[in-house]
């Protein structure tokens, strides 16, 4: 007779022993914890995350009534030029808002990789190279952009006034008199295709500045939403909780190869550097030698993204923000002398990171396997001062880690991240 041997094995033991290779320790607890470790544990945990930030440059961040509309604006496909883009369409609920593709497509395709939404609203910076200081800024850039939705301002101002009027004059007060087209082409912004260009030159001062007010209304509502979109515990953050009472509890929740790559990214592999606190992200910018993509030209990064960052209406200190300048603390003493991040991008979370492939910054490694190679060997910086020093890890080391790393990924939540 074959004994239940799930009855004295601990559920976690008897998984490593049904997949194979997992070491589990047998007759004794695993190496305890340090008390410096147990504290940058805890600092990582999703339970020692804060509140939201404020958004003192969004007067309707919290607004239950700019959520609403917001959600319904990020599913809009009506704010496309082709009426089949929404912001939905790129990030996608179900993938933990990415979209599972090396690079973004809408109307046609764009040359970064969709980032995730979920826990954006912590990072001072958005996008790959951090060119909008607020979610609502960012929000803006993809509705013109000619490859994501394709749309332009005065176009977005006319849909608004036809499909959202009363939800939009409920937040932001009435709108614009947009009937004389004379004054409000249908079509119009300060972008690079030479029509639109010349149909917004046309128009006076004033009245660009009432369409750039309802664009900036339309990113508001937007990022209302979009700050909805948070992370969920993952069975890391149980490990952590659990340690904290019961030692021995907290180590069926991972298995000892996971735990083994946990100690790696805390120290070998020098992961935590950039990847710490609740979210695993400094929220900085780093030259991390990523391999350029034939057919795209050089990406700056960090460089560029300050200057369109700092030449951008719809920042912190511009006139379309609801900020007080001394609110504007990141843009005021942003660091623009010096090493200012060539060839540099975004810390990413690795909240739901094994959920979220592609990886990089246009999308150049297909599996978390192929990052944690990269990372192992180094690389040759195309632009910039590289950062990365190779680790030098064995093959054993890095499944460890990947394994560690597929500990992060916590259930869809109610906003459907």
């Amino acid at each position: 007779m074959t004994a239940d041997v799930s009855k004295w094995i601990p559920a976690a033991a008897l998984l490593g022993i049904l997949v194979g290779g997992a070491t589990f320790w047998w007759g004794q607890q695993p190496p305890a914890w340090s008390a410096g470790e147990r504290t940058t544990l805890r600092a990582l945990a999703l339970a020692r995350r804060g509140p939201v930030p404020a958004d003192p440059s969004n007067v309707v961040a919290d607004d239950l009534r700019a959520v609403a509309l917001g959600q319904k604006l990020f599913y809009d496909t009506r704010l496309s030029a082709n009426g089949q883009v929404a912001c939905a369409t790129c990030h996608l609920p179900e993938r933990y808002f990415t979209d599972g593709r090396p690079l973004g497509k809408g109307v046609g395709t764009v040359g970064r990789h969709t980032m995730s939404l979920v826990g954006a609203s912590d990072s001072p910076w958005l996008t790959w190279d951090g060119k909008n200081d607020s979610q609502w800024a960012q929000a803006l850039i993809p509705l013109e952009n000619p490859a994501e939705h394709g749309a332009d301002r005065t176009a977005l101002a006319h849909q608004m006034a036809v499909l959202y009027r009363s939800e939009y004059e409920d937040l932001f007060g009435p709108l614009p008199d947009l009937a004389d087209s004379r004054r409000f082409p249908p079509q119009a912004a300060p972008v690079d295709d030479p029509a639109l260009r010349a149909a917004w030159d046309g128009m006076t001062a004033v009245d660009q500045d009432a369409v750039n007010r309802v664009f900036a209304n339309l990113g508001k509502a937007l990022a209302a939403y979009e700050r909805t979109v948070q992370p969920t515990a993952a069975r890391f953050d149980a490990f952590v909780a659990a340690l904290e009472g019961d030692a021995a509890t907290a180590h069926t929740l991972l298995s000892a190869e996971e735990t083994a790559g946990l100690r790696l990214f805390l120290g070998k592999a020098h992961c935590i550097n950039c990847h710490n606190g609740p979210l695993f992200t400094n929220h900085e910018f780093h030259n991390t030698a990523v391999p350029g993509v034939p057919g795209l030209p050089l990406d700056y990064g960090r460089s560029a993204g300050i200057r369109r960052l700092q030449a951008d209406p719809f920042n912190c200190l511009g006139p379309y923000s609801d900020a007080q300048p001394d609110q504007c603390t990141q843009l005021r003493f942003l660091k623009t002398t010096g090493n200012t991040g060539e060839g540099a991008f975004k810390t990413p979370s690795l909240r739901n990171v094994a959920a979220t492939a592609p990886y990089m910054h246009a999308g150049q490694f297909a599996t978390l396997r192929e990052v944690l190679e990269h990372y192992n060997s180094g690389g040759y910086a195309l632009i910039g001062h590289n950062e990365l020093a190779p680790l030098n890890l064995s093959d054993r080391e890095l499944d460890q880690l990947e394994a560690f790393l597929q500990t992060l990924t916590g259930p869809l939540g109610p906003a459907g991240n």
